[in-house]
């Protein structure tokens, strides 16, 4: 099994309330941010994908929240992609803080892969599909 990729941020003033918890929706923001870091370290940064002629909108998003992050505490965002399919990609993420190793939030994204000319469904390039195999849990299982 891979390991989890792992980014380390800090929950920002503007992400809490007038209490300093963080906002719930900044989760989600959360989750595209792991998303955008793991593409990077993957050797394909989104921008490059764009322009080789296929774009990921998101079909499905769900979100667990455990306990909450506060103002100015680092947090690890862990993403896992669970499923490479023939048209979409499902990753699984979770919220720690980094302190204590607390899970915050939990969930999963589904991604579904578009032509970002048309907005047309299609198939996942074999770029993509290599990069994020080293991120995948069980690389070899590739199913539509």
């Amino acid at each position: 099994m891979s390991a989890p990729f792992r980014h380390r941020t800090r929950v920002r003033w503007a992400e809490c309330d007038l209490q300093g918890v963080a906002f719930y929706p900044n989760y989600l923001a959360w989750f595209d941010l792991v998303l955008t870091e793991l593409w990077r370290a993957g050797g394909l940064p989104y921008p490059e994908m764009i322009r080789g002629g296929a774009d990921m909108v998101v079909a499905e998003a769900a979100i667990r929240y455990r306990a909450s992050a506060r103002f100015d505490e680092e947090i690890n965002l862990l993403a896992t992609v669970r499923r490479l399919g023939s048209t979409s990609i499902t990753t699984s993420i979770s919220i720690e803080r980094a302190e204590d190793g607390r899970l915050l939030a939990e969930g999963e994204l589904r991604h579904v892969c578009v032509d970002p000319h048309t907005m047309e469904k299609r198939g996942l390039p074999a770029r993509v599909r290599e990069v994020l195999s080293q991120f995948t849990v069980e690389p070899e299982r590739i199913a539509g």
